[in-house]
Order: C-alpha cells, then sequence, then structure tokens
C-alpha cells in the first residue's frame, strides 16, 4: 500500500472519529436537557453512573462476542485515572450550580491552555507560532458567543478550579495510558468505565442502604415508646437538617426568626421527655373493664354476687 493511500486512509479515520464524537456528544446533550428540563429528571451523577454502567455492559459483551482482546492495566493507573475522572465529572456539575453560565463557559475555555501546559510540561511538546495564535482565535471565537454575565464567588472559583484541571489531567491519560499500554479505546473504557460506574454510583448504593436503616429504626423507635413520642422527639432530626444544610450548603435563609424557632422547638422537646418521663406524665388507661375470676364456692356466694351485678 503506497505512503497517498495509507495517508488518505488515516485521515478517512480520524475525519470519521471526530464525526462520530460530534454527533454523540451532541445528541447526549439534548436527550440530557430534555430528561432534566422536561420530564423533570434532576439527578445528573446518578444519571452519568448509568451511563458508565450501560458502557460497561456494552464492552463486556464484545468481549465476549471476541472483539475486545484482553488486555492488562496496572491497578495504580486505573486508580489514578478514575479519581481524576469523577473530579472531574462532580466539579463541572458542581461549577454549574454555583457559578454563573458565563464564568462556567470561561472554565471550559481555559482547559484549553491548560491542557497545552500538561503536555509541554509532561511530553515536552514545543508549539509553533502559527498554532498558539490559531488557539487563540478559537478561544476568541467560543468566548464571543458564549460567554454573557460573569458572575463568581470562593466556593464557586474553587469548584471550577478543580473541574479544570482534573478534566484537563484526565483527558491527558486517557491519550497517555493507550500509548504507554499498547491499549486499543475499547480496551481502556473496559478498564475504566466499570470503575466509574461503580463509583458514581456509590451515592445510590449509600441512600438505598441508609434507607433500609431509616425504615427499620422508625419501626423499633415507635415499638419501644409511641406514636406521638416519635413525632415529637423526631421532630430533632428536622432541627438538624436544617443546622447541617446551612453549615454545608450556605447560610442562605438563616436569620434571627429561624434560630428563634430552632431554640423554642428544642426546648419544648427537651420539656416533652422530661415530663412524659415523670410518674403521670403519660400512662396507659385501659377502656376495658378488668375481668376478675369468678370463685365456685356455695349458692349463697354466687347470689350475692350475681346481686351487686
Amino acid at each position: 500500500m503506497s505512503l497517498a493511500s495509507k495517508a488518505d486512509r488515516k485521515a478517512a479515520a480520524d475525519a470519521a472519529a471526530w464525526m462520530f464524537n460530534v454527533v454523540t456528544s451532541v445528541g447526549i446533550i439534548l436527550v440530557n436537557k430534555a430528561l432534566m428540563a422536561t420530564y423533570g429528571f434532576s439527578f445528573a451523577t446518578t444519571l452519568t453512573g448509568m451511563h458508565f454502567a450501560t458502557t460497561t455492559l456494552m464492552t463486556g459483551v464484545l468481549r465476549w462476542l471476541g472483539y475486545i482482546q484482553p488486555s492488562h492495566l496496572p491497578f495504580r493507573e486505573l486508580l489514578k485515572f478514575v479519581i481524576f475522572a469523577n473530579f472531574s465529572i462532580v466539579g463541572m456539575n458542581v461549577s454549574l450550580m454555583w457559578n454563573s453560565v458565563g464564568f462556567y463557559q470561561i472554565a471550559k475555555l481555559s482547559m484549553i491552555p491548560v491542557s497545552c501546559l500538561l503536555e509541554v510540561v509532561l511530553d515536552k511538546i514545543r508549539y509553533s507560532r502559527d498554532t498558539k495564535l490559531s488557539i487563540a482565535v478559537v478561544l476568541l471565537g467560543v468566548g464571543v458567543c458564549t460567554v454573557t454575565d460573569v458572575s463568581v464567588n470562593a466556593r464557586g472559583f474553587i469548584a471550577a478550579l478543580i473541574a479544570v484541571w482534573s478534566t484537563s489531567i484526565q483527558q491527558y491519560y486517557v491519550h497517555h495510558l493507550q500509548r504507554k499500554y499498547s491499549l486499543t479505546s475499547f480496551n481502556l473504557l473496559g478498564h475504566t468505565a466499570p470503575a466509574q460506574a461503580a463509583t458514581l454510583l456509590i451515592f445510590l448504593i449509600l441512600s438505598c442502604t441508609i434507607a433500609v436503616g431509616t425504615n427499620l429504626s422508625q419501626f423499633i423507635c415507635i415499638g419501644r415508646f409511641t406514636a406521638v413520642s416519635f413525632q415529637v422527639l423526631g421532630h430533632m432530626k428536622t432541627i438538624l437538617v436544617l443546622i447541617m444544610g446551612f453549615l454545608f450548603f450556605g447560610k442562605e435563609g438563616l436569620n434571627l426568626h429561624v434560630v428563634l424557632g430552632m431554640i423554642i422547638a428544642v426546648f419544648g422537646m427537651i420539656w416533652y421527655s422530661n415530663a412524659s418521663t415523670k410518674p403521670g406524665g403519660k400512662e396507659r388507661r385501659s377502656s376495658l373493664p378488668t375481668t376478675r375470676p369468678q370463685k365456685h364456692g356455695n349458692l349463697g356466694e354466687s347470689n350475692e354476687h350475681d346481686g351487686k351485678v
């Protein structure tokens, strides 16, 4: 086969790969937008975990059919890749949630210079002047058409920083691992997809496990105490949820009115606990008459008893 023919085939394969990526990437964005905006499915991380679970199933079927040959990827390398990949996914989601759309787009644009820096430092690559200028033009054009309002806060900036660096390193690792360990795209996907699916779905598994404990503990508590006690003292959970929410998700909505309500509620719970445990504070009164055993003695005793009834 001539060099020109090989070059043509490579160019065709490269164009097909880019087209495949563009079509699927745009398609999944539109489908996910429909799921979340139209049908109200707002569990982005869980959805991503399901994507990787489906990918794992697909690679398993292809391996079973013989289209994917066995390969090896050291666990240490796999672990590093999965850590960066998961930080990338969670970081991008949190960055979009905490930042304005404009700053989120700026953060995505900054991945290009960060990726260039990684190649310069790790692969000793040097870019020509024309290459640098072309990248700058791309950044300018995308920035002009996507960046609108720009506002940022401290936690949003940190989330964007983590997202940018973890995404850039994860994407660098894809190319690096394929070259270093002679892995095909399907080989690398077969190694990484199961680990990513397991780690991203771990929150779903954790939620289900905690739900079992919640249901069991509810039956245990109501069985040992009463429904009223469970409801009154159970509102301590509401107070704790509010406090944890203010601590971890910002103090929006926290004011003197809310704090005063918390204090009053806790005081009432303590009062109820003390009052209900004192003698006479909470007694069970039976509405059924106590049945006394009848004596089978002489007839006089029986007539006397009958007369009192």
